[in-house]
């Protein structure tokens, strides 16, 4: 479904400060999968995600998806197949729009719609039925200004418009690290939901290890670029924190040890 093939990325080549992140990096990803992926501060993975969505490109290696390769793809190319959603509430959303300036936005993404905000009032009922499922009270918002929502009411509305158009993937780049835990929680079990209802592929990067080993079906750990650890299937639901805590330690990743928020 999802190939990564030996990707190369050096930053600040040439500078004291290079920064050689990755090495040949590959491995694949199946349709359906939900993969947790964990490691210390810069280790790689939200750059991993730059380069699957086309935010940044790789100096050498190629992304396939679905037999066709999108290495060098523009953003807004990728977003037609490829959702994400930020840690960041705002970014996934526009601020000074009402609700249902954003859903149509998003339901007419890749369409030509003019200069407009594309409302079709034929998609309200839909737009306040997806809401409704997330149980915050938006489907009674709709005329309600983004910037005026709570974190966690924004976080929920990205992550509706996210997959209303059913992506063939979607990229979750720590999207409850802003959030308090129990607005967290609330997202996680959205994410869930909306994730298993479509059988989305999905990857998602955190630094909560509960969501890593409870969430989806397969974990992996970078460290320095490289996947140090990839825990799939049956083996995932033995998984502990213990396990995980043992396998830093072995590759003496001293910072993340200190960090509790990594261990939350």
């Amino acid at each position: 479904m999802l190939q990564i093939q030996n990707l190369s990325k050096v930053f600040n080549k040439g500078t004291v400060n290079e920064n050689s992140l990755y090495n040949n990096l590959s491995f694949h990803v199946s349709n359906g999968d939900f993969i947790t992926i964990i490691g210390s501060n810069g280790a790689g993975k939200s750059t991993l995600l730059n380069m699957i969505s086309g935010n940044l490109n790789p100096d050498e290696g190629a992304i396939v998806l679905d037999g066709v390769d999108i290495t060098y793809n523009k953003e807004y190319k990728n977003s037609k197949y490829i959702a994400r959603v930020f840690q960041n509430p705002s970014l996934g959303t526009a601020p000074s729009m009402t609700i249902l300036e954003n859903m149509s936005m998003a339901y007419n993404k890749g369409k030509k719609f003019g200069l407009s905000r594309g409302i079709n009032k034929k998609n309200i009922s839909m737009f306040t039925k997806l809401l409704k499922k997330v149980n915050l009270g938006l489907e009674d918002k709709l005329n309600v200004k983004v910037e005026s929502l709570s974190g966690g009411q924004r976080q929920a509305l990205s992550l509706i418009m996210a997959v209303m158009k059913k992506p063939k993937v979607l990229l979750l780049d720590e999207h409850t690290a802003a959030l308090d835990p129990k607005t967290s929680k609330r997202i996680i079990e959205i994410t869930k939901e909306v994730v298993l209802e479509d059988n989305i592929t999905t990857l998602m990067v955190t630094h909560d290890l509960n969501q890593a080993i409870t969430l989806g079906n397969r974990l992996i750990m970078m460290h320095k670029g490289n996947i140090v650890l990839d825990v799939k299937a049956e083996e995932k639901k033995s998984l502990t924190k213990e396990k995980l805590f043992k396998c830093f330690e072995e590759i003496h990743v001293e910072d993340s040890l200190s960090d509790r928020v990594l261990f939350s």
